[in-house]
């Protein structure tokens, strides 16, 4: 008998044990979301890819009924969550800075909190690979889009103009977004395209398939924007192979960052943060995006700040 009830004490204690190191079985601690938004992008953009496949595995995990917005970008993202309409969205961290400061598109401050920053976009120049085009000074006079109104691709093309000291008044500027541009660019109505996004861009990939493009470098601009907007803004290289270049391309790049309203809950911030993180795998399948989303960067989300229930994570899974 006192070998039974050892053998079942043992059982007891190493249950206990197992219990103390599992994960929290309960990530959303008690506020798990019966209906959530997610504000994206453009279809042919990663942050539209990333949202779907995001909805999809807290759909499939947790029930949570997720809709996903088509949005112009950055700028309008933060203002469907500053009035209310999105719960969460995506962001380039330029725009999530002026949106902080009420600068820019902004005409107050908007207060966000961050779940992480998920991955680098790099600004795309993109024209045909037959293009006369070889410097941002070579666009004068050229039917360019800019991205769409309140996109972060509109923020940064209009930053990369002027730190070029190219008026973009003298461009035949078209706005739109990045399924329009690309349609318009394969179709001989655009000469050059601006586009900030991940790599690789499926829009993009798309189209050169069908329309050989290249990448005008971006380098020469990146010094004086970090000096200008701060350190967010950083060198970046779009390697040879991608859309189909024979060469890397220097760029500039941007972090992005998954952003929500101060008042979302810290258990719903807590769950989303874990769910991102264990679904990893699942979506960088869809999003090779995804891949690069990593616990020891993901915490670097200034100028926002840490959502509270997303920082007590990062906590608990500290090594």
């Amino acid at each position: 008998m006192r070998r039974i009830v050892a053998a079942v004490s043992s059982l007891l204690v190493a249950g206990a044990l197992l219990a103390a190191c599992a994960p929290d079985s309960d990530p959303w601690e008690g506020r798990q979301p019966e209906r959530l938004t997610i504000a994206t992008g453009g279809t042919s953009g990663i942050y539209h890819g990333y949202g779907q496949a995001f909805a999809s595995q807290l759909a499939d995990e947790y029930g949570i009924e997720v809709e996903v917005l088509s949005t112009g970008g950055s700028v309008d993202n933060l203002q469907l969550l500053a009035d209310g309409t999105a719960d969460l969205a995506f962001s380039a961290a330029d725009a999530v800075a002026d949106a902080v400061d009420g600068e820019g598109g902004f005409a107050e401050p908007v207060e966000v909190r961050a779940l992480a920053r998920v991955y680098d976009d790099f600004a795309h120049l993109v024209v045909p690979a037959d293009s006369e085009v070889e410097e941002i000074a070579d666009l004068r006079g050229l039917r360019v889009s800019v991205g769409a109104p309140r996109s972060g691709t509109s923020l940064i093309a209009g930053r990369v103009l002027e730190a070029a000291d190219v008026p973009i008044a003298d461009l035949r500027v078209s706005e739109l977004g990045i399924t329009e541009s690309i349609d318009a660019l394969e179709d001989g109505r655009l000469d050059a395209v601006f586009w900030s996004g991940g790599l690789r861009t499926p829009g993009i990939v798309g189209l050169a398939e069908e329309l050989p493009v290249r990448l005008i470098p971006l380098v020469d601009v990146v010094d004086e924007l970090r000096a200008e907007y701060g350190h967010g803004y950083r060198h970046g290289v779009v390697p040879e192979g991608v859309y189909g270049m024979t060469e890397d391309v220097e760029t500039l790049a941007v972090p992005n960052v998954l952003v929500v309203s101060p008042d979302m809950p810290e258990g719903v911030a807590h769950g989303l943060v874990q769910t991102l993180f264990d679904t990893r795998s699942e979506i960088s399948v869809l999003v090779p995006s995804a891949a690069l989303l990593d616990r020891s960067r993901a915490i670097y989300t200034e100028p926002a700040e840490l959502q509270a229930g997303a920082l007590r994570y990062y906590q608990d899974v500290k090594p």
